[in-house]
Parts: C-alpha cells; sequence; structure tokens
C-alpha cells in the first residue's frame, strides 16, 4: 500500500497536479472563504444585535413573539447538517446566481449554513459586555442605537474578533465539504483524486493545505484580537 501511495508515478501525478490544479483550488477556497464570511457577518451582525438587546430586559425590548421567532429560525438553520442544507439551496443558488454548480454556487449555502452562527456568536460576545458601562451609558442619555454603536460594539471587539476567526475556520471547513457537490476549491481536488481515484497522496495534500490555511487564520486573528485588548485596556 504505501508503495503505491508513495510510487514514483504518484508522485509524478502529485507535482503535475501542484501545477496545474492546486493554484486556481487554493484561490478558489480563498475566494469563497472570505467572501462567505464577509457576507455572514453583515447578515448575523445585525441579527446577534437584536439577539443580544431585544430581550425583555435588553436595552432595545421588542415583542417577545419576533425574538422568539428569529431565535428558532436561527436554531432551526443551525441545526441542518451542512451537507443536507447544501442540497436544500440547490434552488436558492439557482435563483442567485443562476447555477447550483460551482464555486460561486457554493457561496450561497455556505452563508445560509454560517450566518446563524455568527449571529449567535455576536450575541455571546455582546452579552459579555459589562452592564455598569451599559448603565453609565444610559445615564448620560444615550440611545439605544447610540449604546449598540459607541458602547457595545467597540468595547465587545477583542471577542468579536476572536469569534469571527472560529466563524472563519469554520466555513473553511464547510467550504471543503461543498467539494461532494461540484463546489471548487481543495474540497474538490480531495474528493475527486481521494475518494473516486483512490489517490490519497492528493488527497492528503489538499487536506494539508486546509490545515494551513486554518492555522494561518487562527493565528492572525488571536494576535489581532489580543492586540486590539490590550489597546482598550491602556485606553482604561
Amino acid at each position: 500500500m504505501n508503495n503505491q501511495v508513495f510510487s514514483s508515478q504518484t508522485l509524478e501525478q502529485l507535482l503535475q497536479v501542484l501545477k496545474d490544479e492546486f493554484p486556481l483550488a487554493i484561490w478558489e477556497t480563498l475566494y469563497v472563504t472570505v467572501i462567505s464570511t464577509a457576507l455572514a457577518i453583515v447578515i448575523g451582525l445585525p441579527l446577534g444585535v437584536l439577539l443580544a438587546t431585544g430581550g425583555k430586559d435588553g436595552i432595545l425590548p421588542m415583542p417577545r413573539g419576533i425574538i422568539h421567532v428569529l431565535g428558532v429560525i436561527i436554531n432551526l438553520l443551525r441545526s441542518v447538517p451542512f451537507l443536507i442544507l447544501m442540497i436544500m439551496a440547490f434552488p436558492l443558488a439557482r435563483l442567485i446566481v443562476g447555477t447550483s454548480v460551482g464555486t460561486v454556487a457554493s457561496i450561497v449555502p455556505l452563508v445560509i449554513a454560517s450566518f446563524p452562527f455568527v449571529a449567535r456568536l455576536v450575541e455571546g460576545s455582546l452579552r459579555e459586555v459589562d452592564p455598569n458601562i451599559i448603565e453609565a451609558a444610559q445615564s448620560m442619555g444615550a440611545t439605544p442605537f447610540q449604546i449598540v454603536v459607541k458602547v457595545m460594539i467597540p468595547e465587545s471587539i477583542p471577542s468579536l474578533v476572536s469569534n469571527f476567526t472560529i466563524a472563519i475556520t469554520t466555513i473553511l471547513s464547510y467550504s471543503a465539504m461543498s467539494g461532494i457537490i461540484g463546489g471548487g476549491g481543495l474540497g474538490k481536488i480531495a474528493i475527486n483524486y481521494g475518494y473516486y481515484r483512490y489517490q490519497y497522496l492528493i488527497m492528503l495534500v489538499a487536506v494539508v493545505f486546509l490545515v494551513i490555511f486554518v492555522q494561518v487564520f487562527q493565528s492572525v486573528g488571536t494576535h489581532l484580537s489580543t492586540r486590539i485588548d490590550k489597546r482598550l485596556k491602556r485606553k482604561l
């Protein structure tokens, strides 16, 4: 088995795939991951703010039914396995981008799967803000919108950066799974060569690239979160 995996023919094919297919696959993976994360944050951030501030004891109480329905929808989307969600999102992807297969089409299910996750992460970060700071802002006559924009979000930026790092690494793993339904990127290479052709060495290299990307994203996110946290503490 080892002789077949590391045979000269296999190594030669690996070098050829590295030259011909990996550059585009790496670009597609990074492109899909970054765009999906950005869109998930755009949708999930305001939803997380509503969940954190719209409760009975929040700074911007909303009708209980609205918060309950929003929570149910978010929990429902989070509970659906990503593979099933990808298949269910075929019609929506076809409606938005004109096709349900390919790199761009995979962004649709990735966003649907990740924005509820981001919303819960944002909610958790905002709930960690010291209530005394919020009360002080309220006593100074700040509006709920001002409290959210000028107090809660700035105070929770280190936590938000840390949680967004978790989100982007999770979306990266989801993007690899999209190769099963025709999505591009490293997941497609891993599926095509590792599963369909039993060329495990090529699949292993694709996995190594994914691991490297996770480590890079995590290291950058942790560094930014720590640096921002130190700046906030110095100001205090």
